[in-house]
């Protein structure tokens, strides 16, 4: 578990602070899968397309081996989100108006998931 420690100028103790950040990180990827996608129209947007379906079969975030989701949308933004609490997320939005087609000729089912949502 990564504790977070209260602010400090001092870079010895922000170093330490960081060191703890990238274990973390490390425990958590360690030999796990990660599926990463790159969507540099979504630092426009504001939006992710998540797919689920495709040419009328489950695709995408439902047949995913991923235990995490890391989106590329910026050469300086990076989430990176674990596949169940992705899930969750794009679950509220079945259904509604962000419920979209999409991909090639719109042959693909998925939810349009604010990237405001990944914070």
């Amino acid at each position: 578990m990564l504790y977070i420690m209260d602010y400090n100028s001092d870079f010895k103790y922000d170093l330490k602070l960081g060191q703890l950040g990238e274990k973390h990180l490390g425990k958590i990827l360690n030999n796990k899968k990660l599926e990463v996608k790159t969507d540099y129209q979504a630092n426009f947007t504001g939006n992710i397309f998540i797919e689920y379906s495709s040419r009328g079969k489950d695709s995408g975030i439902v047949t995913t081996e991923a235990t995490w989701y890391a989106f590329i949308i910026s050469n300086d933004k990076i989430f990176i989100i674990s596949t169940k609490k992705l899930k969750d997320l794009c679950r509220r939005y079945l259904g509604t108006h962000r419920d979209v087609l999409g991909g090639d000729n719109d042959t693909s089912k998925g939810i349009l998931l604010p990237t405001k949502d990944l914070l």
